[in-house]
């Protein structure tokens, strides 16, 4: 028994080594949230076992657990690169299918065709505004700025204020209100399925998302000109690496001693 003991030990090594790996290498992937693996252990007995006689039989992987804390603030400069001082996670849909992905890498440009979108082309929601910037209804929509206004303008800048509100100032002095970026917060954010590139999806675990303007409710503020780093602490992980390889040596030693011990056992029978 103690064979596979070890062995599932070598493998709950492995896959904290794995993890540990993810995360150091996505320690300059603006808005990543690094994971930790816990582990629980396994106990195998009958009604009618000492309990004082209860040995135990490894561990497993119980979960691998998403940290959704802060990451540190990078200026950057540009007026589209935006940050979220609290939580909340940035709402982008993809032209192609539809789907809603949900990220707090805020890292946005615009088309040709005045679209705001994220690196992989997918177009960040706004909240409906009216004249003065208020927030009108709950009903998402595509980020896009008319490159023309109503009185023949051409487009010449856009700025996200602190609620979130995306202004476009145009070559005659105008500067209207194109929406209130679309901040989504769920109820278990432990429950979001990874997809890649700093972005997640819903799930049942997570629960409905829930969307609201920023500066309000649960949502946080928004820093224009910049971005929400890796929240992966490098010294930690490091330290984590260094156990899961220590975990891993002393698995491997145990079946070592257990190989020792069953070949004395065959030598004396023999």
């Amino acid at each position: 028994m103690s064979f596979y003991t070890s062995l599932n030990g070598m493998k709950n090594a492995q896959t904290s080594l794995g993890v540990i790996a993810h995360n150091i290498a996505n320690s300059e992937t603006y808005g990543f949230k690094r994971s930790r693996t816990e582990f629980s252990e396994i106990v195998a007995a009958s009604a009618l076992t000492n309990p004082k006689m209860i040995q135990g039989i490894g561990a497993s992987v119980e979960a691998i657990n998403q940290n959704f804390s802060l990451g540190p603030v990078e200026q950057t400069g540009s007026a589209l690169d935006l940050a979220i001082t609290g939580d909340g996670f940035f709402t982008a849909r993809s032209p192609l299918d539809g789907t809603t992905q949900y990220t707090r890498a805020g890292s946005f440009q615009m088309t040709g065709g005045g679209n705001i979108v994220d690196n992989s082309g997918n177009r960040l929601q706004l909240l409906p505004v009216d004249a003065n910037g208020q927030v009108t209804g709950n009903t998402l929509g595509d980020a896009t700025v008319p490159v023309v206004n109503a009185a023949g303008s051409a487009f010449v800048g856009v700025t996200v204020d602190k609620a979130g509100i995306v202004n476009a100032s145009y070559a005659d002095g105008t500067v209207e209100p194109v929406g209130a970026i679309a901040l989504a917060s769920f109820v278990s954010p432990g429950g979001l399925k990874k997809i890649g590139q700093a972005s997640w999806e819903g799930t049942g675990l997570s629960g409905a998302a829930t969307y609201g303007a920023p500066g309000s409710g649960p949502y946080g503020s928004i820093l224009s000109g910049a971005l929400e780093r890796s929240n992966v602490d490098i010294a930690e992980e490091l330290v984590g690496l260094i156990t899961a390889q220590r975990n891993f040596q002393a698995n491997a030693k145990a079946i070592d001693t257990a190989t020792q011990i069953s070949q004395t056992v065959i030598n004396l029978r023999t």
